[in-house]
């Protein structure tokens, strides 16, 4: 099997299932209660806690443990729309965004809220003056993602975070795909608010976290017990939250070697896509997007046609986020780029990781040549094509 799906989720690391474990058997008494086996269990979350805080630059009292992305997405966006109803109730994000940032907004506009969602130009990317151009006087907080989930574009944070903080508005960004993959200092790029999940940087499933900015003061997500200081009521999944710190303290030592490999991959695979295989384009920026990410459209073929033929050669790829896997709907982050609906029906996402080799990618577009070649031979769109006398 080749796996280029590291996007929707990685495998667990070795050394991190190897952490987790003595938390499922040996020490697994509650991190609340007062005796040595309970201490034992809070002490290796607050490891944890200051491990996942040194990778962006934070304290520990900083970070807040969630069962995801997910759910600290729908935290940050929530609760900081919440405290500053009474100052106003306008949010600024991107049409490009996470739907857990997306269905959260709609839920809050459902509630007296306005939101803006902003375009992006061709490649993904937001221009930080048509966000200064959408603030009003009642904007109380922005969103935008560090790096799209589905083309790999890195945003222009560290510019919406001045902004943000010049105008007196909370900035968060859903760092979910960038944690552990790029660098990031919160302190530097002005972030009050951050999203980040284990799953994604080789940690276990069912575990993420929100970075709040010291001084913020947001209401607490689940009410109950006083655990994550009285912001996350419910007893800490210590073996999940042992392996998310893990996992970051794995990321930070590998996260510039890593980088460069997987750059390495990722273009050679591009490049011998756009060689091979003609009337594909490459979608999100060339050179701004995570090392692992190439999100390609082939013209004349259904995307999800191609899948399925790619995983009966053993190949796992996706066609964009995991989260709409089972929808029929065209990604909303290529339309909203300008794809039109045939071409955003053929993109394929492709996330490498580090154990991916040279000679994987050169089988993978030999796959992708056979089964493009005949897709496009059952299309009649491409028959269209090539009659018309465009296809040459």
């Amino acid at each position: 099997m080749i796996y280029l799906d590291n996007a929707a989720t990685t495998k667990t690391a070795p050394e991190v299932v190897e952490a987790m474990l003595p938390f499922f058997g040996e020490i697994y008494g509650n991190p609340s209660a007062i005796y040595s086996m309970g201490s034992a269990g809070k002490k290796a979350v607050n490891t944890a806690r200051r491990s996942i805080a040194s990778v962006i630059g934070a304290k520990q009292e900083e970070i807040y443990f969630t069962a995801g992305g997910t759910e600290a997405d729908n935290w940050a966006l929530k609760a900081a729309a919440e405290a500053c109803r009474k100052k106003g109730r306008h949010i600024i994000t991107t049409k490009i965004e996470h739907h857990a940032v997306l269905h959260t907004c709609r839920y809050l506009e459902e509630n007296g809220f306005a939101v803006t969602y902003l375009d992006v130009d061709g490649e993904g990317l937001v221009d930080p003056e048509m966000l200064k151009a959408a603030i009003r006087p009642d904007t109380v907080l922005i969103s935008v993602m560090f790096a799209n989930n589905e083309i790999g574009t890195l945003e222009p944070v560290g510019e919406i975070g001045a902004i943000a903080r010049e105008r007196g508005i909370l900035f968060h960004t859903d760092a979910v795909q960038a944690f552990g993959q790029v660098p990031i200092d919160v302190e530097a790029l002005k972030i009050d608010m951050l999203s980040a999940s284990a799953h994604k940087l080789n940690g276990p499933k069912g575990v993420g976290m929100l970075y709040v900015r010291s001084g913020l003061k947001l209401g607490p997500f689940v009410h109950g017990g006083a655990q994550e200081r009285n912001r996350r009521a419910g007893t800490e999944n210590v073996p999940a939250i042992v392996g998310f710190g893990a996992a970051a303290a794995r990321a930070a030592a590998r996260m510039e070697e890593k980088g460069r490999k997987e750059r390495e991959l990722r273009d050679y695979l591009i490049r011998k896509i756009e060689e091979q295989i003609p009337y594909c384009r490459l979608n999100g920026h060339r050179e701004k997007r995570l090392p692992g990410n190439a999100n390609i459209s082939f013209r004349f073929i259904e995307g999800e046609s191609l899948l399925i033929m790619l995983d009966m050669r053993g190949i796992c790829a996706s066609s964009g986020s995991a989260c709409t896997s089972g929808s029929l709907d065209p990604s909303h982050v290529l339309l909203a780029m300008g794809l039109e609906h045939e071409e955003a029906h053929g993109s394929l996402r492709m996330t490498l990781s580090e154990e991916n080799t040279r000679e994987e990618m050169d089988e993978v577009v030999e796959a992708l040549k056979a089964i493009v070649t005949r897709l496009r031979e059952m299309s009649p769109l491409y028959e269209d094509f090539v009659k018309s006398g465009k296809g040459a």
